[in-house]
């Protein structure tokens, strides 16, 4: 399986915009800039969409895991934060918190917390990340 997204930029790192595409057309011409990165501007950034695959990936794979083991969630809400910090003359990306609440009927406290690190570590866009991955996960009644 291959996904694919395309990137255009017009102009220079600062001043110059782009826009972003994928094949599924779920991204169409979206744009992005310095100011949507690293200000309040309305458009997305490529943290903001690592941050959606991340949270996205681990939720699923935890719901995959959670049914294997014979339950059936009832909710998953993750929200990952991904970190952009200096790195000498650039940037890199160093952590993806994850904060998870979940509700899943009839699944004790240590497995879903045994669960929940599983699909921490299993779930491709973790594997993919060269980042400090946190989790903090909350199985409410």
């Amino acid at each position: 399986m291959i996904r694919r997204a395309h990137a255009a930029w017009r102009g220079t790192g600062r001043d110059g915009d782009g826009d972003l595409t994928t094949d599924s057309g779920v991204l169409d011409q979206t744009p992005y800039s310095f100011k949507t990165r690293f200000e309040d501007e309305k458009g997305t950034n490529p943290e903001e969409l690592i941050a959606a695959a991340h949270a996205g990936c681990f939720t699923m794979q935890l719901a995959f895991l959670i049914q294997r083991a014979g339950f059936t969630p009832e909710s998953l809400t993750t929200e990952a934060a991904v970190s952009l910090s200096p790195d000498g003359g650039g940037f890199k990306i160093d952590k993806s918190a994850l904060t998870l609440r979940a509700k899943a009927p009839g699944l004790d406290q240590a497995k879903f917390d045994n669960l929940a690190h599983q699909a921490e570590t299993s779930c491709p866009v973790s594997k993919l990340l060269n980042a400090e991955i946190t989790l903090d996960a909350t199985l409410e009644d």
